[in-house]
């Protein structure tokens, strides 16, 4: 079974809008959708999402980490593709200064989305569930959750738990 990790950022402007990567349309993976900032983590990062994060947001936006404030880890959503492959993807989500430049990468054109129309447009079921617990849920906190898909139904759904240290909490 493979298991492959992904880290990337939902970051938000002042005007309470996303950043998405919109993908080539002749891209190999998700040609023409919009993609939460981020990508896969390789090497030396395992076992440090945040800083493949990093790094991703630097290369697909032109961002340094001291252009974003609040960089946390809020969501941790789990996959099964193909019953072969385990995906996990760690979700961050964080601040734009408002003075900040982008630079656009070959992967695509960045564009700020209203959060509230996210999950509207052409994204990755995933994406569009975290959108909108984030809208409902997460944006009222600072706790960090972790979705399992599924189908419902026969459609996407996510399952979601918050993460915590239960130990201290629960008198066994």
């Amino acid at each position: 079974m493979l298991l492959r990790q992904m880290a990337v950022a939902l970051l938000f402007n002042e005007h309470h809008e996303v950043l998405f990567l919109q993908k080539k349309v002749n891209s190999r993976f998700l040609p023409g959708q919009l993609v939460p900032i981020g990508g896969h983590i390789v090497g030396g990062e395992t076992g440090d999402p945040k800083r493949a994060c990093l790094r991703e947001i630097e290369e697909e936006t032109g961002l340094e980490e001291h252009a974003l404030t609040g960089l946390a880890l809020r969501y941790i959503v789990h996959r099964m593709k193909d019953d072969q492959e385990i995906r996990i993807q760690y979700i961050f989500t964080g601040k734009v200064a408002a003075d900040s430049e982008l630079v656009e990468s070959e992967e695509g054109r960045l564009s700020w989305v209203d959060c509230r129309t996210a999950s509207h447009q052409p994204v990755t079921a995933s994406t569009e569930e975290v959108m909108r617990h984030y809208l409902e849920t997460g944006i009222h906190n600072n706790t960090t959750y972790i979705g399992t898909m599924h189908a419902s139904q026969g459609q996407a759904a996510m399952s979601w738990s918050v993460l915590e240290d239960w130990e201290g909490r629960v008198s066994l």
